[in-house]
């Protein structure tokens, strides 16, 4: 079972990696001329097709890329690689194949031309191999001069940076993986109770943003004593307890299914106490 998930998640990662790359050539094209102009080339940065990509799961709306690491940091953006032969290869052929099936989907579009590649011309791959490794040289080249520009600083503000999106992305995948493993969710602690609560008893007039509306309700429970939070305390008690017990079935289950790294012990962690108002208001003063 651990196999077949890592093997899918491999898959779906290269997968992921190809349509990327799909995109940049797309962008490519619309920049060289071959394919419809994009609807924002300000930034010079790959945008979406503008046909329905829904069977790849792409929205319709062009991509709106954020800033790269380099220019996070305040420096410009790095060479880019160039294109491998194939997808040089891709880049000629797509218009084509577009031009020839005006409703073919970005898939079919990556299936079809990965057939043709296989099958193309001896000659047509040496000089798009010879074309590759002319721009792989300059590229080279480029990459040296703008890699001795950076000062360590902001070697190691990229370097963090990296390793940011890094733990994001574990972090996202891991919060995926749980809620397709139907881990029990944590109850709502007192104050979330009486936010629920108030959306009813006192809702958002018409004249009130929302904000305003939580900053007067965070308010009003800050200066309920004790007993009147009482009852939302204990509510939030007997469900934790509800909790508990669930948790721990399933995480002897994933543990027992060899998911280990979705067990969290600090899951079941009590709720805090609300402060007693005595001391909020001696804070106050």
């Amino acid at each position: 079972m651990i196999f077949t998930t890592t093997l899918q998640s491999a898959r779906g990662s290269l997968f992921g990696s190809l349509m990327s790359k799909v995109r940049q050539v797309v962008a490519q094209e619309q920049a060289s001329g071959f394919g419809p102009p994009p609807p924002n080339d300000t930034d010079n940065r790959p945008l979406t097709p503008n046909r329905p990509l829904a069977a790849a799961g792409i929205s319709h709306s062009p991509a709106v890329q954020s800033k790269t690491l380099e220019e996070q940091v305040g420096l410009p953006p790095r060479p880019k690689k160039p294109l491998t032969p194939y997808f040089r290869f891709m880049r000629e052929q797509r218009p084509k194949l577009v031009a020839a099936n005006p409703k073919i989907t970005t898939i079919e579009v990556v299936r079809q031309l990965s057939k043709s590649w296989s099958d193309a011309d001896a000659k047509l791959k040496e000089r798009l191999q010879a074309e590759y490794k002319k721009d792989q040289e300059v590229y080279v080249e480029q990459r040296t001069k703008y890699d001795a520009t950076l000062t360590d600083d902001q070697r190691a503000e990229i370097k963090q940076l990296k390793q940011d999106l890094v733990d994001a992305k574990e972090r996202r995948q891991l919060r995926k993986r749980v809620k397709e493993l139907g881990r029990p969710k944590k109850p709502a602690s007192a104050f979330l109770r009486f936010i629920a609560s108030e959306r009813t008893n006192s809702p958002q007039g018409p004249k009130q943003t929302y904000r305003e509306w939580h900053q007067k309700t965070t308010a009003k429970w800050t200066r309920f004593t004790d007993s009147e939070k009482e009852s939302y305390m204990q509510e939030s008690r007997k469900e934790l307890e509800i909790y508990r017990k669930a948790i721990s079935v399933w995480e002897e289950k994933m543990i027992r299914l060899g998911h280990i790294d979705v067990v969290r012990h600090g899951n079941l962690i009590d709720p805090p106490e609300p402060k007693s108002r005595k001391s909020h208001v001696a804070k106050e003063k």
